[in-house]
């Protein structure tokens, strides 16, 4: 009898494993397996989070009295002017496929962008005449191309490029007015990453960042006829963080961000003659974040990381003093730029009631000193009222080695203990900031749950040594944060620890498998979006380009014992484990975690016999960035824990 009973079962999970309900929705472009319909119910309740809008700024037109935005008003975001604070938004490119950077060229409105073609990353280089609305590609419609940067005159274009041999990230320079004749000026030998920053005001020098791990990156100065590099800042023997940010107003030395003297990114300025560093930020215990120099080189602005929020400061460049601007909400800072007379400062602002808009910071003579800042563009929030919106609490947690881990805490207006969803961000060099979150605002609203957000050892922004816990054979104690967070949960009344869910993307979405393979026995639900579920598979099949660079964070799987610690370590090895539902969310074109680390974690958890939503967008790549493909997700998600989180037997 009881060799029956397992028969019946084993053929039961033969029969469960095999039989993958699969449908498509979007043109055909969205593959779902095992996933119910979705009620229009649940359609309608989510209709106004799906259709908040943000507006960021790209540039100042060249006579400094519009702006270029990107914005959607279809299904992707395109390229639009506005002309005055709260005017209409003009658009001038209409592709299907969303923009990515925008640099405009000196001394005119033509407007150099990046885009690829459904979520391949493999971008490609064109440049917009907004007056005749017409787009050119500049590069060779094959290569990986971006980091975009315009010489003084505008004459040339540095960016960089796979296109020599689809892998190495070269730095290359056109004339675009002429751009077959682009060439190589520097080769990339080593796999780490190579880009430009800032030309010298002669065009013959470049400004030149390389990127080799979290922990160390270094400046070269590159010049551009001959291509010989020169290292600047950073080195071999003793690694540090170090970017380089512009040429000071002489080109006599630059402006650099460096952790060489403190645990956090410091501002500094290196004396090229004399080779001397001095530290303008001492006294902030904080990252420097972003840097803009203004065009006649009198002043400059830079914004801090300081515990996730965004501080923007001014500073005169000859005395090296700084003050910062009392006038901004609190929030993140992005996308910095003086306008062509230094008159203004525009920004990117994005609150946790507001989206990303555009604001305008007006500039007084003294470098230090400012006027009033001005809101350029209201986005749209699908008619809701974001005032509502609740505010996230910054709590720290204590884990198993007595550190105690940061994390912002949203909560709804609820009665009773309230379930639980674990946001886990990607990198693992990311960092959870307090944005516009309208996911988890949604969740709140439509779920009851309270989120919380945790940076877990290996996030940036809280030191050198805290980015550097999780390294090598050190992962899993990143996965213990997570145990600590499930433990921190239980002691808190109004969480419910009996219908806890996990849920990231990219290594976030490894986070969820470990946590599943960990803590299913604490865990009610778990959803992984473009997860690595195998560090040795994702190493071997992660797009060329990036294989180095990964490895110095993962391991090199070419060494036997972290070979062996790897598969030891991998999600997909330990299935056995994982008894918790599972959704499973992929990109067909993902560069950077191939589709094939989804679908060896769904077959691995099909043949067990374990339950698993998968969801594959045909046309997309690492995260969904089609509103028609991320509206169906999001419904899908909110329907998965409904039903697996929410109502969750304990």
């Amino acid at each position: 009898m009881k060799l029956t009973s397992t028969l019946i079962a084993l053929s039961l999970m033969t029969l469960f494993a095999q039989a993958a309900e699969e449908r498509t929705v979007n043109n055909g472009n969205l593959v779902l397996q095992n996933i119910p319909e979705i009620p229009e119910q649940v359609v309608d309740d989510l209709n106004q989070y799906q259709n908040i809008r943000s507006a960021p700024f790209e540039a100042f037109s060249h006579d400094g009295e519009s702006v270029f935005i990107t914005t959607r008003f279809g299904d992707v975001g395109q390229i639009h002017r506005v002309d005055m604070p709260a005017g209409a938004r003009h658009q001038l490119t209409f592709f299907k496929e969303p923009i990515g950077s925008v640099e405009r060229q000196p001394k005119t409105d033509n407007l150099a962008f990046t885009m690829d073609a459904g979520g391949s990353e493999f971008s490609q280089i064109f440049l917009l005449d907004p007056d005749s609305g017409k787009s050119t590609m500049l590069t060779d419609g094959k290569s990986r191309n971006g980091v975009i940067s315009w010489s003084d005159s505008g004459k040339w274009l540095a960016y960089q490029s796979t296109e020599r041999n689809g892998s190495a990230n070269d730095i290359w320079v056109m004339n675009p007015q002429a751009p077959e004749k682009r060439r190589v000026v520097l080769e990339s030998t080593d796999g780490s990453w190579w880009g430009p920053t800032d030309w010298n005001k002669q065009g013959t020098s470049i400004l030149t960042q390389q990127y080799i791990s979290a922990s160390d990156s270094r400046i070269y100065l590159l010049d551009v006829e001959s291509g010989e590099k020169t290292l600047i800042d950073g080195s071999e023997s003793s690694p540090s963080v170090n970017f380089s940010l512009a040429f000071g107003p002489r080109d006599e030395g630059y402006f650099l961000s460096t952790n060489q003297k403190s645990e956090f990114t410091q501002l500094g300025y290196r004396d090229i003659k004399n080779n001397n560093l001095k530290i303008i930020t001492d006294q902030i215990n904080w990252d420097v974040e972003s840097f803009a120099i203004s065009n006649n080189g009198k002043r400059a602005a830079f914004t801090t990381n300081e515990d996730g929020i965004s501080k923007l400061y001014l500073l005169d460049t000859n005395s090296f003093n700084y003050k910062p601007v009392q006038s901004i909400p609190v929030g993140l800072i992005g996308g910095i730029t003086f306008s062509p007379d230094d008159s203004k400062l525009a920004m990117t602002l994005n609150t946790a009631q507001t989206p990303s808009d555009t604001y305008v910071l007006n500039l007084n003579s003294k470098p230090t000193e400012y006027a009033e800042l001005t809101r350029w563009t209201h986005s749209e929030v699908g008619g809701l009222n974001t005032e509502n919106f609740v505010l996230p609490e910054l709590v720290r947690y204590p884990t198993f080695d007595d550190r105690e881990i940061p994390a912002f805490v949203y909560k709804p207006k609820a009665e009773g203990p309230r379930p639980v969803i674990i946001s886990i961000h990607g990198g693992p060099e990311g960092q959870s900031r307090p944005s516009f979150a309208s996911t988890y605002q949604l969740w709140m609203d439509t779920l009851g749950a309270a989120v919380v957000v945790p940076n877990v050892r290996g996030s940036s922004g809280y030191g050198k040594e805290y980015i550097n816990l999780d390294n090598g054979f050190k992962r899993e104690d990143s996965v213990k944060d997570i145990g600590a967070l499930l433990d921190w949960i239980a002691t808190q009344p109004d969480l419910d620890e009996n219908r806890v869910a996990v849920f990231g993307g990219s290594y976030g979405g490894y986070m969820v498998l470990a946590s599943a393979v960990h803590y299913s026995d604490r865990l009610s639900a778990a959803v992984d979006i473009v997860g690595i579920s195998n560090f040795v598979t994702f190493l071997k099949n992660t797009e060329d380009y990036r294989r180095d660079l990964r490895r110095v964070e993962y391991g090199d799987e070419r060494d036997q014992k972290m070979h062996d610690f790897l598969q030891k370590i991998s999600p997909s090895n330990n299935v056995d484990k994982i008894n918790v539902p599972m959704f499973v969310i992929q990109g067909e074109n993902d560069p950077r975690v191939p589709v094939s680390e989804a679908e060896q974690i769904v077959k691995a958890l099909r043949d067990e016999g374990k339950q698993v939503w998968y969801m594959n967008a045909l046309n997309e790549g690492h995260g969904y960035r089609k509103k028609e493909n991320r509206d169906v997700y999001q419904q899908a998600v909110v329907m998965f824990f409904e039903e697996h989180l929410v109502n969750a037997q304990p």
